[in-house]
């Protein structure tokens, strides 16, 4: 193994305790690797503008920087057990090229504010991830919620049939809910987008390290105005990420719930696209909508990571080493649930609705509320329009799917769903498509 950063003239380092300290760091800076890069790169040219670094010595790391991520893209460079974590290969790499200028590029900074800074930039692209693929599903409900206004469907309560209601209705509730993700995601972003460049170990160095200036190239809206705060954000700022992403596929465990009832025989009003089913190996008779029952499980992915960085972060200020292990379960959760994320835009454009059964499934009683409703609003006292309209279920059964439906007036009821406020807020977002358009 390389040399660790920290290692003193005469310090013996023993393999078994590095394999424990390094655990799977290494491997998990495959990811972070680039954004390590970026961030080393703004900080050698701050080392420039305050004279710790020559001209000719940044040209030299900024090359080599390069020079590393190349390698790394092409696999010629191997995060392995060769190293600590990526810093240290960072570091190596610009020693064996450059001598002193490689050792110099670490002068006024620390692991801590490396990794932080690594980090929060890997955390803005997921964020910004996040909300771009909400966005697209709150799209893609919003457009169905408008193609599919008329079919009715029963609306359930304690899964009991209750009212009619329409795929429309369906569709604008789970628009709205991922339009609440989205907002959600970008007001996360807004918050980890602070830099923490220069805080070095949490208490500052004795340099004037042009922070604004490494905020500015490095795309953050702030930096962190103090050096403590900077250490006790790690931890804090993975679970906020984490937050919004448990929310958006909270979300898709419901839906995937009614998904799953609704492709069982006993429901039969949906059928899956082909591709996000599969068959069993001894059953040939079944096909399984596996895809739809593993996205219901993800949600369970992120809570498991939450519950991690909970048990984590419940330390005193200042750095611990106890934070390395905030690394792999924010990793892990985040890929899978963007993963996850990524595969239900299709699957809900491509769903179709058996009208047939669920019109067959609205029975005369699911028409009793809005008869207590007509009732009260010719005068009855609403408990008494209530009582009648129970023992009085022989009167409904003329009654229309379509009736029931434009008479629900209350906005955002089928017969005034607000889809555009919907899409005002999808608006605001930074979204303008027209509902209904591909």
């Amino acid at each position: 193994m390389t040399d660790p950063l920290w290692r003193k003239t005469g310090t013996v380092v023993d393999p078994r305790i590095m394999r424990f300290l390094a655990g799977e760091d290494v491997v998990l800076d495959r990811e972070l690797l680039p954004y390590d890069l970026v961030a080393s790169a703004a900080h050698a040219r701050g080392l420039a503008t305050i004279g710790i670094l020559s001209r000719d010595e940044l040209d030299a790391i900024l090359r080599e920087l390069d020079a590393l991520g190349a390698a790394f893209a092409r696999g010629e460079l191997v995060l392995d057990e060769r190293y600590e974590d990526g810093h240290t290969a960072i570091e190596a790499w610009l020693t064996d090229k450059l001598g002193d200028a490689g050792r110099r590029i670490h002068t006024g900074r620390s692991r801590n504010d490396q990794v932080l800074v690594a980090t929060r930039l890997w955390l803005k692209d997921r964020l910004r991830e996040l909300e771009r693929t909400t966005i697209e599903i709150a799209e893609v409900c919003l457009a169905r919620a408008d193609a599919d206004a008329a079919v009715p469907m029963p609306g359930y309560t304690h899964l009991q049939r209750a009212v009619v209601s329409s795929a429309g209705m369906w569709w604008a509730g789970f628009a709205e809910a991922f339009v609440d993700d989205a907002t959600i995601a970008r007001d996360a972003h807004a918050l980890v987008d602070a830099n923490p460049l220069g805080t070095a170990a949490g208490y500052g160095v004795n340099l004037p390290l042009p922070r604004a200036q490494t905020t500015r190239e490095l795309g953050f809206a702030r930096m962190h105005a103090s050096p403590v705060h900077a250490q006790l954000s790690r931890g804090k700022y993975e679970t906020l990420a984490l937050s919004a992403l448990a929310h958006a596929l909270g979300d898709v465990r419901r839906l995937a719930w009614d998904l799953s009832l609704f492709t069982t025989s006993e429901f039969g009003f949906v059928e899956l696209p082909a591709e996000y089913t599969t068959g069993s190996s001894i059953m040939p008779n079944k096909r399984n909508p596996d895809v739809v029952e593993l996205l219901r499980a993800s949600a369970a992915v992120v809570a498991g990571a939450l519950a991690e960085l909970s048990a984590l972060t419940a330390l005193p200020s200042g750095y611990q080493r106890d934070l390395q292990y905030s690394k792999a379960p924010t990793l892990r959760a985040m890929r899978h649930g963007l993963d996850a994320l990524a595969l239900v835009p299709d699957l809900l454009r491509r769903l179709a609705w058996n009208e047939a059964r669920m019109r067959a499934a609205i029975e005369p009683a699911m028409y009793a509320t809005d008869l207590a409703i007509e009732r009260a609003r010719a005068g009855v006292p609403f408990r008494e329009a209530y009582r009648d309209a129970a023992s009085d279920t022989s009167s409904l059964a003329g009654r229309t799917p379509e009736a029931s439906l434009a008479a629900r007036v209350s906005p955002g009821g089928a017969g005034a769903p607000l889809l555009d406020a919907l899409r005002e807020r999808l608006v605001g977002l930074g979204r303008s498509r027209p509902i209904g358009s591909p």
